[in-house]
């Protein structure tokens, strides 16, 4: 699996998906909660490490530089997985979480360079829908899956 800063990557050029350190926040029953990432954007394919009140995790999926969408699993490590669905309009990437069938809640994570949005506001309204987890996009991980496949 790559690794941010590997050498050997075709690293995305789309400003929207730049790879390294990312921050944010997730909102879980209208609490939020500061999430640390590093992520690697090449050739469509998201893979990154993080942290947050959890615990550490990993990230694998997928972005598309034409509309902006993306999608991933987070698993945290010896624990759940959590499916996310997202947008980058240039200020980071805004969606929704989910863990079928306990909860969901939304999430904008930024690269931790980004000026615009440091404060982190519950109140932006996040996207409504989010893909199912049998309808899920090839390159996303389900349990059981083999996380450098």
């Amino acid at each position: 699996m790559p690794v941010p800063g590997d050498g050997e990557q075709n690293l995305e050029t789309d400003d929207r998906f730049p790879s390294g350190p990312w921050v944010g926040y997730f909102l879980q029953f209208e609490v939020q909660s500061r999430t640390e990432l590093a992520l690697t954007f090449s050739d469509g394919t998201i893979t990154g490490t993080g942290g947050d009140r959890v615990g550490p995790f990993v990230i694998r999926g997928r972005y598309q530089t034409s509309d902006g969408k993306c999608w991933w699993t987070k698993r945290y490590l010896g624990k759940h997985d959590v499916a996310y669905q997202g947008w980058s309009e240039g200020q980071g990437i805004w969606g929704l979480w989910e863990i079928p069938p306990f909860g969901s809640g939304g999430f904008h994570i930024w690269p931790s360079g980004l000026a615009a949005t440091q404060e982190l506001h519950a109140e932006r309204e996040a996207p409504k829908t989010l893909v199912r987890f049998d309808e899920m996009p090839v390159g996303v991980v389900r349990d059981g899956d083999e996380l450098n496949s």
